[in-house]
């Protein structure tokens, strides 16, 4: 029986230690990729590793975009668009898990509706509000399509729906209007439910790419992946400065990823929970 066990936790082991060369080697590439010379790159076999070692592409990367501008960017635009998610988010949540009111369920149809709908056809509307608002190239317009959030608003009914009502109940006949009872005793009860929406919010925002060319066409005030897009041409592409501009991109959220690990396992646990 002991080795059985045994076995089966080498086995076990095995599978992770090959999925986590899986998931890593893609890395790993681009770090290779960075330190090659674009002739070494398109040679046909491939190689794996570089034959002299050359980092310049980082230096170059620098040259061609203005990375201070593209980190502050787009790290004003996940921060102000997490704060609208789980704000906006969580009193819709609130209101239509536990509030009663006319055209409830109509309204909260029209939220489910819009999940369905591909948020590529809100593009056009949402640049001309912007437009017409004279605010393109700002970060107001990187953060417009974020300042509702569907998903948010059904992700958090279903964590308020989770919670008793006589809780609510409780701390209304203690004397809490409505807001406290929301603020100060429903709120702080999905803390969980509101990290998933943080962490996935900063996911999607980072990756976002077709609003900020869109709406910011200057690259001093447009975000790292739209940047990245100006480094692969329609005709040649120097590779090892695109891997090199992708890595340093790539640095923010890892940064965050180590630093806020707990909160992104807690938060994607509970929601595979959920």
């Amino acid at each position: 029986m002991k080795q059985k066990k045994t076995f089966s936790t080498v086995l076990i082991y095995a599978a992770l230690i090959i999925g986590a060369v899986i998931m890593i080697f893609p890395f790993i590439w681009m770090l290779l990729t960075a330190a090659k010379t674009n002739a070494e790159v398109l040679q046909v076999p491939p190689t794996i590793l570089p034959e002299n070692w050359d980092f310049s592409s980082f230096i170059k990367v620098f040259d061609l975009l203005p990375f201070g501008h593209l980190y502050l960017n787009t790290g004003l635009m996940i921060l102000f668009r997490v704060l609208c998610a789980v704000a906006f988010s969580s009193m819709a949540g609130y209101a239509f898990a536990k509030l009663n009111f006319k055209g409830k369920n109509f309204f909260f149809t029209l939220v489910i509706v819009q999940q369905m709908i591909p948020g590529q056809i809100f593009i056009i509307p949402q640049y001309e509000m912007v437009a017409g608002l004279g605010l393109t190239d700002t970060i107001f317009s990187l953060v417009f399509p974020g300042l509702v959030s569907a998903f948010g608003t059904f992700f958090l009914r279903q964590a308020y729906m989770g919670i008793p009502d006589e809780i609510a109940e409780a701390a209304y006949l203690d004397g809490c209007t409505r807001w406290q009872t929301f603020t100060k005793v429903l709120f702080p009860l999905t803390k969980s439910s509101v990290a998933a929406l943080a962490v996935f919010t900063a996911v999607f925002s980072y990756a976002d790419l077709l609003w900020p060319l869109v709406a910011n066409t200057n690259i001093n005030s447009t975000t790292l992946s739209a940047g990245l897009s100006t480094l692969n041409s329609m005709y040649s592409t120097n590779y090892p400065v695109l891997m090199a501009g992708s890595l340093l991109a790539m640095l923010p959220m890892v940064i965050l990823y180590l630093i806020f690990q707990k909160l992104f396992i807690e938060g994607v646990a509970m929601t595979g929970g959920k």
